[in-house]
């Protein structure tokens, strides 16, 4: 019950201040929150605090694990099809040298509001070119 409580404290911490924190079910994953991009097919980073951490490139590295699935409202859409951006947080297995994201354990899908309030995210937000 103690571990539980500990986990819901740091989930609810991390998502009020969109910080990385370790997870305690998972020893070697990180939560972080931040910009999911995925501007054209099999191209997606996690853009964040600390940088951009690359989730796939077309034709190259390609993460494992469940992208998040945003709402409409939660969707920026930059391009034709469903490409686009939104705020979320993800929990990752990193290499952290190479800031590739070599698993997804899961995500979340946030408000946009989340990351355009987010101070350590100002001027991030990926570019709209149907802006």
């Amino acid at each position: 019950m103690k571990r539980r409580l500990l986990q819901l404290v740091i989930a609810v911490a991390t998502l009020l201040s969109g910080r990385c924190w370790a997870d305690p079910g998972a020893p070697d994953a990180v939560l972080r929150c931040g910009w999911f991009d995925n501007p054209t097919p099999g191209n997606a980073w996690l853009i964040d605090r600390d940088g951009e951490w690359t989730i796939g490139i077309q034709g190259g590295h390609q993460s494992e694990g469940p992208w998040p699935t945003f709402k409409p409202s939660q969707w920026v859409r930059t391009g034709s099809g469903s490409h686009g951006h939104g705020c979320a947080c993800l929990k990752l297995q990193v290499d952290g040298d190479s800031f590739d994201v070599q698993r997804i354990v899961s995500s979340q899908p946030r408000p946009l509001a989340a990351c355009r309030k987010d101070a350590a995210l100002k001027g991030k937000e990926p570019v709209n070119p149907l802006k």
